[in-house]
């Protein structure tokens, strides 16, 4: 454990030079009861084990194919390509995610204070919570590029100043999801553990990283130390399910050579309890948009 310069103590030290040894998780994994919301006991000891679970069917059809919509007219407004908070795929140059995108879509700002989407995110984290990010993701068919093995937690604690992995990311597919077309790898349990990464963060890095991560990524022993303990899982099912995941469980995606597209709606629930601090492990914290210093409890 280190202590930052503003007298905060940093649990999770990474981007160091040298050697790094993983760490044992010092916090909950599921903060609240089953009392606290719509998740039952049982499944709430599961994603306390495993680090995530599923919820088939969190969308309707109907609700899949107006969500599908929306991503599409995103995609293909021309006011929205100059904007910082797209991002293309670097090799094609087609949109690969759209950030903070609950202040640009309506729809998916009513999705958010949705009871079957907050109430499980407050009875995760046992408190009320904020929004610590929102995006959709849009992988094509044929040129979709993946995420390589990764904590979120890393990057969050090191970039935004997030101090715990008190926090829970919640993918909903708006696509089917099948193990050939770039779905999300986790590996089960991992959450338990952080993993330290070296090298020093670079200046403005979320420029090039939200396109490929090389900074902030493990190195090949430790995933296969991890993968080797816990095994991999994959996220697969039809279009409107969801995948509810711990900020530090180790997960990444393969790319989308298929026919098949794979998009979704990634959000971030975060504790208020949680709010950031200075970055620790880098200059300064990231913008808002991927990280948000708004602390506003999400209401209905």
């Amino acid at each position: 454990m280190t202590m930052m310069d503003t007298g905060i103590e940093d649990r999770y030290p990474t981007r160091v030079t040298g050697p790094v040894k993983p760490l044992d998780r010092a916090d909950p994994t599921v903060w609240g009861s089953e009392g606290d919301g719509p998740v039952d006991a049982a499944t709430l000891a599961s994603h306390d084990a495993k680090g995530f679970h599923i919820v088939e069917g969190l969308l309707s059809p109907a609700e899949v194919q107006a969500y599908w919509q929306e991503l599409v007219r995103l995609s293909g407004d021309e006011t929205l390509k100059a904007d910082e908070r797209v991002i293309t795929e670097k090799a094609s140059g087609e949109v690969r995610s759209i950030f903070e995108v609950h202040k640009i879509s309506e729809l998916i700002r009513e999705l958010v204070r949705d009871p079957r989407v907050l109430d499980r995110a407050r009875q995760i984290l046992g408190s009320e919570v904020y929004l610590h990010q929102t995006r959709v993701n849009y992988m094509p068919g044929f040129k979709g590029s993946g995420f390589y093995w990764h904590s979120d937690f890393e990057t969050w604690h090191a970039e935004d100043g997030m101090p715990s992995p008190r926090a829970v990311s919640c993918s909903i597919a708006l696509t089917d999801n099948y193990p050939y077309n770039g779905g999300l790898m986790v590996m089960p349990g991992s959450q338990r553990t952080f993993v330290p990464c070296e090298g020093e963060t670079p200046e403005d890095y979320y420029k090039a990283s939200l396109k490929e991560q090389e900074i902030g990524v493990p190195s090949p022993q430790h995933i296969t130390e991890l993968a080797a303990e816990h095994g991999v899982e994959q996220f697969t099912g039809p279009a409107g399910s969801a995948l509810w995941f711990d900020s530090n469980i180790m997960h990444g995606s393969g790319n989308n050579i298929t026919p098949f597209p794979r998009s979704n709606i990634f959000l971030v629930f975060n504790s208020v309890e949680n709010t950031l601090v200075e970055p620790f492990a880098a200059a300064k914290p990231r913008p808002t948009f991927i990280g948000s210093r708004e602390f506003i409890p999400v209401t209905r």
